[in-house]
């Protein structure tokens, strides 16, 4: 249990009401009881705050004096971000020595090192590279020569194609798919010529990578994703495609190969970018935009096709007038014909 005093202090907060109330748990405005914690980051849900049974809420500096009967609340800039502080608090990790199953096969020559953990069935090819502090999580594959940084986390299920090498403090959850090949065909007479794959996939630090997401090897070139990039669940990214540092990608894009974007980007939901195209720095892409063109850096594009967000908002709001004016086309006919 932490008071609301002890919150304040780990968030760096104001504290308005009492500073002793205490609770033990987090959970949403409208299911909080008197003995948990709850956030107020967004106005839409000042009615939720209004009538929520929270001990405590953390709140953003904009919203402070929004009316309500909590006890105490925390005043700070990002209650998201305090939130990162809070969680370990009130649900700490629980510590695992380090170990190796027996029944974890290890190739010839692979090289592991000091407080790894490889859980049940997972498979280390030969040469592999494993640093210090991995966790390897049960039924993973780690294919020969793979490299894999300090301190990084393979769920279960994962598996690491030849040619993956992973930087540190990567965390890939369970059905990730590292360094498979592309989708690269030559038509030919006889038939479709599959092109074989001998490029890397290269990840850098501090990536994160979710369920069931693939990233293709290079064909000839490489697969970069830059550090401290994060991936959405079901995500596919293609051969030779190269991803900047520090950039957010939602569920259920697809990047085609050879696309280049750049550091800082964001891609929401279910967004297709084309191959061979050019996203610039800090660009946001809307959900469900189809990009079949370069964009430029820093500005936000939605729409299929893509194209500046101002813009297809425009073109949306013409189509819908379009069937107004449709139907009081077909009035006026119908008038005339009458006559």
């Amino acid at each position: 249990m932490l008071t609301a005093e002890n919150i304040a202090g780990l968030v760096g907060g104001e504290l308005r009401g009492a500073p002793d109330t205490a609770v033990g748990s987090i959970a949403p405005l409208d299911r909080a009881g008197r003995s948990q914690l709850s956030i107020l980051s967004d106005a839409r849900y000042v009615a939720q705050f209004q009538r929520t049974c929270a001990g405590v809420v953390v709140m953003a500096t904009t919203l402070a004096d929004a009316p309500s009967a909590v006890p105490s609340r925390v005043i700070v800039s990002n209650p998201h971000e305090a939130l990162i502080a809070l969680i370990p608090a009130f649900y700490p990790a629980t510590p695992s020595a380090p170990s190796i199953h027996p029944t974890a096969r290890i190739g010839r020559g692979a090289q592991l090192g000091h407080g790894i953990s490889l859980d049940e069935y997972c498979v280390i090819g030969d040469g592999a590279v494993i640093s210090d502090g991995v966790r390897i999580g049960a039924h993973c594959f780690v294919a020969e020569g793979t490299r894999v940084g300090r301190s990084s986390m393979l769920f279960p299920g994962v598996t690491l194609y030849r040619g993956s090498e992973l930087g540190e403090r990567v965390i890939l959850h369970s059905g990730v798919r590292v360094a498979s090949d592309g989708f690269g065909y030559v038509s030919t007479a006889a038939g479709h010529a599959r092109i074989p794959h001998v490029g890397r996939c290269i990840i850098g630090d501090d990536v994160e990578i979710g369920a069931n997401t693939t990233v293709d090897r290079g064909s000839i070139d490489d697969t970069v994703i830059g550090s401290g990039t994060k991936i959405d669940n079901l995500v596919q990214i293609a051969h030779n495609v190269r991803i900047g540092s520090r950039c957010l990608i939602m569920s259920q894009v697809g990047i085609a190969g050879s696309a280049r974007i750049g550091d800082g980007c964001v891609i929401a939901g279910q967004a297709g970018l084309a191959g061979h195209i050019t996203v610039g720095d800090g660009a946001r892409i809307g959900g469900q935009a189809g990009v079949f063109g370069d964009v430029p850096a820093r500005e936000t594009w939605s729409g299929y096709p893509a194209r500046p967000h101002r813009e297809a908002l425009r073109a949306s709001g013409a189509l819908f007038k379009l069937s107004g004016m449709l139907k009081r086309i077909e009035r006026l006919l119908e008038e005339r014909d009458g006559h």
